[in-house]
């Protein structure tokens, strides 16, 4: 049985229930976790606060910077059991957990020596003033992290507040959390003080809420749905305080006819099998200039087929969904394709290996699908690839412009005006010139408009949110 931890000590919950832990690959209890309570979440962020103000504000930044970098080391030496943790937790293949746990020290790495960096500047003003200003770190800053990429959005959330003064604590997705006790007790083991990192499991209804309820928190970073991003506004909103919000996205691939196809094919394909489809900025429309619409869709059709589901430990190209909802899930929305005449170019194939019991979904590519379909408007969250045509760089726009959603966007194409002219005009947080994702770079900020949210993390912008800005003035004649 899994524990909180709390003041870098495992710890029941008051709650004395725990939740079981589903192994997707299999379908079958592995392990139990504390299904805590607002007492648990209280006793936490008391611990986060004495941690703060009796010894972590009073620490340099440049020792904060060592603290974070023996922390990434500490996590490059146990790269390989986090990566089996987060493999039976998560449900992912081999490659993808190993590139998670390898991401999450990288985060520590860049955080650790971005810390003594964050500085204020002076300002011109009036004669006999001298003005400056400073940042300051929020206090206590609260957490909520999905369970799609457990260790990878923990990195750039959390080491982003630890290396702006913050201490943290942190409320993990129930289907997915034990890569993070182990990274929380690594930090212990690092040298970081009692409460500076703490983890607290649970459901988001009762855990997550109490977290964003708390008056303890000064500053709450949230990545996960849009309904439940603008019910912790809502929250926030009542004692305002600042909030992060990474709300997902419907992210395009705008494929033109002048486009490199050799290089954008795998692209196009890992953008929407990676981690089985369950990825925020997954690239899940394709809107290709008709010019080489069917071509291309031929030669992804035959991509697709060739693809190879199976149980997180064969290492295949795509890994269980997390749970059977999440399957149930996109069954209905293929179920929706089907009704309304969806046309299915190609699907992938589920091993013979696979059990009966694991939540597999086939990667599947469908054509000509409606723009103003749910397919096309809102997140599946699966393997599943949307296509439809475009007529000009304008129609191009308006699609890509067309959901509610503004993430990220894949522009492919030779033609450097228009590279900038469609950069220009897409909105999103992120764009990618013939690339998609640039390697997951922990130095680019990241984060979205419109209902994909608010806020920046990852890079050095990260630490803008993580911070205040204090003005000082000076009248000295």
């Amino acid at each position: 049985m899994q524990l909180n931890y709390i003041a870098n000590a495992f710890v029941p919950s008051s709650s004395g229930k725990t939740i079981a832990m589903i192994d997707p690959s299999d379908g079958q209890v592995f392990e139990d976790i504390q299904r805590s309570n607002a007492h648990d979440i209280d006793t936490a962020v008391v611990a986060a606060q004495d941690c703060f103000e009796l010894v972590w504000r009073r620490i340099s930044a440049a020792e904060r910077g060592r603290l974070l970098m023996k922390l990434a080391t500490k996590v490059a030496a146990h790269a390989d059991e986090l990566a089996l943790i987060e493999q039976r937790d998560c449900g992912k293949p081999v490659k993808q957990a190993k590139a998670d746990a390898a991401a999450l020290a990288r985060y520590f790495e860049f955080y650790a020596g971005a810390c003594d960096k964050l500085m204020g500047e002076t300002i011109p003003y009036l004669d006999g003033y001298s003005v400056m200003t400073w940042r300051e770190p929020h206090g206590v800053t609260g957490h909520i992290i999905p369970w799609n990429y457990p260790m990878q959005i923990f990195g750039r959330s959390v080491g982003g507040a630890l290396a702006a003064g913050n201490v943290c604590v942190v409320k993990p997705a129930e289907d997915a959390c034990l890569s993070l006790l182990r990274v929380a007790e690594l930090a212990a083991e690092a040298g970081f003080p009692a409460g500076a990192v703490n983890i607290v499991t649970g459901y988001g209804h009762e855990v997550g809420d109490a977290l964003a309820r708390h008056p303890g928190i000064d500053h709450i970073s949230f990545t996960g749905s849009p309904s439940v991003g603008t019910l912790i506004q809502q929250v926030a909103a009542e004692r305002h305080c600042p909030v992060t919000l990474e709300l997902g996205g419907k992210s395009p691939q705008i494929v033109f006819a002048d486009a490199d196809l050799d290089a954008a094919i795998p692209t196009i394909i890992n953008a929407i099998v990676q981690n089985a489809g369950q990825t925020c900025s997954a690239g899940s429309r394709l809107l290709v200039e008709q010019a080489v619409y069917e071509p291309l869709l031929e030669r992804l059709g035959k991509a697709f087929e060739s693809l190879q589901v199976g149980p997180a430990a064969m290492d295949l190209d795509v890994g269980p969904l997390i749970r059977q909802s999440q399957q149930q899930r996109v069954w209905d929305f293929l179920s929706d394709a089907q009704v309304a005449n969806i046309p299915m170019v190609a699907q992938g194939q589920i091993v013979d290996a696979a059990p009966d019991t694991g939540f597999y979904q086939a990667p599947t590519l469908l054509r000509d699908v409606p723009p103003q379909h749910r397919l096309a408007q809102e997140e599946v969250f699966g393997p599943v690839l949307c296509a439809m045509s475009f007529k000009s760089e304008d129609h191009a726009v308006e699609l890509a412009n067309s959901t509610r959603f503004g993430l990220v966007t894949g522009i492919w194409t030779r033609d450097g005006a228009r590279q900038f002219r469609m950069a220009k005009r897409v909105k999103a947080g992120q764009v990618f010139i013939n690339n998609y994702g640039a390697g997951g770079g922990v130095e680019l900020p990241f984060g979205g408009v419109k209902s994909s949210g608010y806020g920046r993390e990852k890079g050095f912008e990260a630490l803008y949110g993580f911070t205040t800005l204090k003005t000082l003035a000076v009248r000295h004649g």
